[in-house]
């Protein structure tokens, strides 16, 4: 229960802080949202993307709001994983990069689908549908497990980009790119053989937290002006915020 309370407000927190971004510099959220340049209305929909998040995320703080606030983020990060990272991937399958953004998307989603099915008032009204209850939530974590191999794979296909992401007091930095990378991947397969999978994700929201303390709050610290070390710092977040709602949605002991 603590670790559904706490990623609900991680994942809520990081949303909303990016959707303020995109309302003050009317622009979409960078990597994360690769809408084509060419259009049209771009500011415009920056902004109406900027309050869905904004107030998506804070309506998870409240309980009356939290599970249409938790719905509506979920179904909107779903259209950018639909309409911007799959066309990608389609374009180019075999490139990294490509599905690094659908495994990126997808943790944002099933984190989102997560938070939404651990609310009382969703598993009441929505189970007959199919988005809350055990089935609901067995799909989202297998989908969350599916997706870290490919967050992990990129930390090898882009070392040296991973290493420069690693605090320069840390001794060995590509060890400890190559280790996280490794952590993901090991996560994933955790969860979905059923290999210890409470422990798989509490270990993986804890190393996405460590991301947060220890690499974006300080580069947010050192550039506050930089607006791509604010954008990551709130996507990580909302990584940590998903990561601890897979692991508090999964039984104390190993499945059978």
């Amino acid at each position: 229960m603590h670790s559904q309370r706490l990623g609900r407000c991680l994942f809520g927190f990081g949303l909303a802080g990016l959707g303020l971004l995109s309302l003050l510099n009317r622009d979409l959220a960078m990597n994360w949202q690769p809408v084509p340049p060419w259009v049209l209305g771009r500011a415009p929909l920056a902004c109406a993307s900027g309050a869905i998040l904004l107030l998506g995320g804070a309506g998870l703080f409240l309980k009356t709001t939290a599970a249409p606030a938790a719905l509506a983020l979920t179904l909107f990060v779903l259209s950018w994983l639909l309409l911007l990272q799959l066309p990608r991937v389609a374009a180019g399958p075999l490139s990294a990069g490509n599905c690094l953004g659908v495994g990126e998307n997808s943790l944002l989603v099933t984190g989102g689908w997560l938070v939404f099915a651990s609310l009382t008032e969703a598993v009441d009204r929505w189970r007959g549908f199919g988005l809350a209850g055990p089935r609901a939530r067995r799909v989202a974590q297998l989908w969350y497990a599916a997706a870290l191999p490919l967050i992990g794979l990129s930390h090898f296909v882009y070392l040296d980009g991973t290493i420069s992401l690693v605090p320069a007091w840390l001794p060995f930095r590509p060890g400890w790119a190559c280790l996280t990378g490794a952590g993901h991947i090991a996560a994933g397969f955790g969860l979905l053989l059923g290999v210890a999978p409470r422990r798989a994700a509490t270990l993986e929201a804890a190393m996405i937290s460590g991301f947060v303390l220890l690499l974006h709050a300080p580069g947010v610290a050192s550039d506050p002006g930089n607006r791509l070390q604010w954008t990551m710092l709130c996507v990580a977040t909302a990584y940590a915020g998903a990561a601890w709602a897979v692991a508090g949605s999964l039984p104390d002991s190993p499945r059978k």
